[in-house]
């Protein structure tokens, strides 16, 4: 430890200087930077994670102050990943971000893999970018760490990891499960996941895209996702 304190101190304690080491040599890129996204951002950059890429089309919408690290009312209309950009070097000033404010599709993938990446985590809830982005990392043998559904639920206690070939009670989950299986993937591929049943609610046009309907959503929910996909990363870095 050194004798001037570090705002790392505390990491360290707990992961040691080595595991720091890992943490801030590792590169994380976070495809969609919403209520899941925003939290895996934040508690990797607080955890002491060097480098990151961002990736989300989408500006901050009145919407989504209910449930995103990044949305307030004075952010509203600016880019999700120029806000968490900002917030993540209020943190860690000395944190390397590259921020993409554009959408991940098949048509366009390649541009988003420049970078070597130490794991992905995908909070996508675009399903044809989703299955597209873990088929993409599997194939170049990068880790990836995958968010199911997190809309209508209430209960962040019925949340958990597994193999994508264990996953049930979940639609999204289902979709994605037969889209791999369709592309030769059956297992392999970590997701978070709530098999408990979805509260029956009314979906209402997402003001940020005409055309598109929202689920009901919370704040606790989507924020244990992110943390259960932050915690993940971090102790899979840590053990390589």
């Amino acid at each position: 430890m050194n004798n001037k304190a570090l705002w790392t101190d505390r990491t360290e304690l707990l992961v040691g200087k080595s595991g720091l080491e890992k943490l801030q040599e590792a590169t994380v890129a976070i495809f969609g930077i919403g209520g899941v996204g925003s939290y895996v951002a934040e508690a990797l950059c607080r955890s002491g994670v060097g480098k990151f890429v961002l990736v989300d089309f989408d500006i901050i919408s009145l919407t989504n102050i209910n449930r995103q690290l990044h949305a307030l009312h004075s952010t509203v209309g600016a880019a999700k990943v120029d806000v968490m950009r900002a917030r993540m070097l209020d943190i860690n000033p000395a944190v390397e971000i590259q921020a993409i404010s554009a959408r991940y599709e098949a048509l366009n993938s390649a541009e988003f893999f420049a970078e070597d990446y130490s794991y992905i985590a995908d909070c996508i809830d675009i399903i044809s970018s989703k299955v597209h982005l873990i088929i993409t990392a599997k194939q170049k043998n990068i880790p990836i760490i995958s968010a199911m559904g997190a809309g209508n639920q209430l209960d962040p206690t019925s949340f958990q990891i597994a193999d994508i070939s264990k996953t049930f009670g979940c639609p999204l989950a289902r979709v994605v499960r037969k889209e791999l299986k369709a592309a030769g993937i059956s297992k392999g591929v970590e997701v978070v996941f709530s098999g408990k049943e979805r509260n029956n609610v009314t979906t209402i046009t997402d003001d940020s895209a005409p055309g598109r309907n929202m689920p009901g959503s919370i704040a606790f929910v989507p924020a244990v996702v992110g943390l259960y996909m932050a915690g993940f990363i971090a102790n899979q870095i840590l053990k390589a």
